[in-house]
């Protein structure tokens, strides 16, 4: 786990780091306009352009509101998120070059479906887990539903918002949307393989209780650790709480050999202050024990019927969860592996759309399953499945639907002829290809 890489001053040779942002995006966006503007004329640029401008300037206008003290945290779950987006346009524009299909038309689809997936998967996000915004300012609520590089958003819901954004690319520009659509697949689940590494520095889409070798243990603090501390799975230097004597704090259970067994804490007893200030729940009382670290700091618990306070120093390792199964490095290996399955079975496919139809196929079915052992979503609709696995089973019956549209086509396979040009023609483009049967 990962969640801050390093941190950028909030001052660079004396200039304020949003004038440096401003100025990078300034310049960027102008070499982008005038590229373009170059390929296909002023007009045109503006108009594939001007959204994506405008997005990033928001977004610098915003950072003032996720900098700390001492600058801008480059997040471990951001950074792979960029770094996913990277890869996955690389791999596509290489496909694109490869059969003569412009790849100016993936690197504009890119942006598209950049912005919808992460508006669909935090959008989703937050309609999901929408009780853990409320409670603040609508300021603080609105920083918190922003902040998308500390982790919280949903694969879903960036699919589905993807797709429709590809679809209505594809309408827009009148280009052969099964084409462009096998084209990009192989590059999105590389996209989402990189971006579970991020989920795994994040700490988030954590699994259940595993007894195997590469169970991983989270620190404290982190969602699979406080989800564990939440539910009385785990000791807390030593201590667990009664969650069912709310909002009385009496300890469940005393960890034994710990420096709260040799001071005589026990069972029943019930806890009114820690380190000289009173706690009044169980929350005030896990904040105030995990404020407490480090080899030989001192925990002074105070219990009811004593004014004499219960001390002792730590000489254990810093608290961790409870082992594990590293469900994020598992979607990982899962979405690398389906990725090298489609780039190995292109050559063989018959019909644009099988590569589309193979990710609506494997992916729900390998998500439902993984659901299986994560322990992060709760069940939905009445049913003892996770919201991801009523998803998963609507996707599998959509594919078969897709399926049966795609076999349904002639065999052959869309290929640039010489003549092609550029696709931004539109429909007249699309005219230029030629069929390459595969039989």
């Amino acid at each position: 786990m990962l969640q801050t890489i390093f941190t950028i001053p909030n001052h660079l040779a004396g200039v304020p780091l949003q004038s440096w942002l401003f100025g990078i995006w300034f310049i960027l966006s102008v070499f982008t306009l005038v590229r373009l503007a170059m390929l296909h004329g002023l007009n045109r640029a503006i108009g594939e352009s001007w959204f994506t401008m405008l997005i990033t300037g928001i977004a610098i206008l915003i950072l003032p509101a996720m900098m700390q003290p001492n600058g801008l945290p480059i997040r471990g779950y951001g950074m792979m998120l960029l770094l996913a987006v990277a890869s996955g346009v690389g791999l596509s524009v290489w496909r694109a070059q490869r059969i003569g299909f412009d790849p100016e038309i993936i690197l504009s689809l890119a942006m598209w479906l950049f912005v919808a997936g992460i508006v669909g998967a935090r959008l989703f996000y937050v309609i999901e887990y929408w009780h853990t915004f409320r409670g603040g300012t609508f300021a603080e609520t609105f920083t918190a539903v922003l902040n998308v590089t500390q982790g919280g958003l949903v694969v879903y819901g960036c699919m589905l918002a993807g797709g429709a954004a590809l679809a209505v690319f594809v309408y827009k520009h009148r280009l052969p949307g099964l084409v462009l659509s096998d084209l990009i697949a192989p590059g999105v689940v590389l996209g989402m393989a990189i971006g579970r590494v991020g989920c795994f520095l994040n700490g988030c889409c954590y699994g259940g209780a595993c007894d195997l070798p590469w169970a991983v243990q989270f620190p404290a603090g982190s969602p699979p650790f406080m989800d564990q501390l939440a539910n009385d799975r785990l000791f807390l230097h030593g201590l667990k709480f009664q969650q069912s004597l709310r909002p009385l704090i009496v300890i469940e259970a005393v960890e034994p050999g710990s420096g709260a067994a040799g001071q005589g804490l026990k069972a029943g007893d019930r806890v009114v202050g820690i380190n000289g200030r009173d706690v009044s729940s169980i929350e005030l009382a896990h904040a105030q024990l995990l404020a407490i670290s480090g080899d030989g700091a001192e925990i002074a618990v105070r219990i009811a019927g004593s004014d004499t306070p219960r001390k002792w120093k730590l000489r254990e390792l810093p608290p961790r969860s409870t082992p594990i199964h590293p469900t994020q490095l598992y979607s990982a290996i899962d979405a690398l592996v389906l990725c090298l399955f489609l780039l190995s079975y292109d050559p063989f496919r018959r019909r644009e759309g099988e590569l589309t139809a193979l990710v609506l196929t494997l992916h729900p079915i390998s998500r439902f399953l993984l659901e299986i052992i994560r322990v992060d979503e709760s069940p939905v609709f009445g049913t003892s499945m996770s919201i991801s696995q009523n998803i998963s089973i609507g996707l599998l019956i959509g594919a078969a639907v897709f399926w049966h549209a795609v076999l349904s086509r002639p065999k052959g396979l869309w290929s640039a002829s010489p003549e092609a040009g550029s696709l931004w023609d539109g429909a007249k483009g699309a005219a230029r290809l030629a069929r390459v049967d595969r039989r």
